[in-house]
């Protein structure tokens, strides 16, 4: 694996993708962050530390407002905006894009994955509703995003259970009592290591079934 990275020049300002390249790569996955936070977050590291050595290379995506060291995300229009933005760049390598991202970047993904040609759709950690409002549903974002869908959620995520979730044409893991940064307490009967390989473990074989 070797690692890179690149800024893109987008309406919304310049953002910056970090390549974790695999040889012999077969797929781009590319991952948003969160609202916040950024691509440190240990659930996209885990996928990019693992997934090269399944022939896939993965590419984190860093939104413009973050690049610039703003404190507060910029709003959904402005988010989806970039992201449409640098796909051409994430596209470049001639290979089947998949789009992911965690939260606010699982939003992103979803909304935009069916318009850009996306191969599928990666989203950790869906906010599906904010916390302690569940009347106020964001699961048509997945349900519509119209690309083969995997979530990875949380047991005890705040903005939704995986119970939670509707009926619809995706696929569902769980992650046992991960919160929405997938971090488990240490009273839990796994480990922190152990919840982030739930992940790892999940994305690679679905990965290999999406791309034949």
């Amino acid at each position: 694996m070797t690692t890179r990275s690149e800024t893109v020049d987008t309406p919304a300002g310049q953002a910056r993708i970090t390549w974790h390249t695999a040889r012999a790569a077969k797929a781009v996955l590319a991952l948003g962050h969160g609202a916040g936070g950024g691509i440190e977050a240990r659930d996209l590291q885990a996928l990019a530390a693992a997934l090269p050595a399944h022939g896939c290379t993965v590419a984190l995506v860093e939104q413009p407002w973050r690049v610039a060291g703003k404190k507060v995300a910029a709003a959904p229009k402005v988010l989806d905006e970039g992201w449409r933005a640098l796909w051409p760049a994430l596209a470049e390598p001639g290979l089947p894009v998949v789009a992911g991202g965690r939260s606010a970047g699982a939003r992103v993904a979803c909304r935009t994955a069916a318009g850009l040609g996306a191969a599928g759709v990666l989203a950790l950690a869906f906010p599906l509703h904010p916390p302690g409002k569940p009347e106020k549903s964001r699961a048509e974002e997945l349900l519509e995003a119209g690309r083969p869908t995997l979530v990875l959620q949380g047991g005890r995520d705040p903005f939704g259970r995986p119970e939670e979730f509707p009926a619809g044409e995706y696929e569902l893991v769980e992650v046992a009592h991960g919160d929405h940064g997938f971090a488990v307490p240490k009273k839990a009967d796994l480990t922190q290591d152990e919840a982030l390989a739930v992940i790892t473990g999940a994305v690679a074989p679905w990965l290999a079934r999406l791309l034949g």
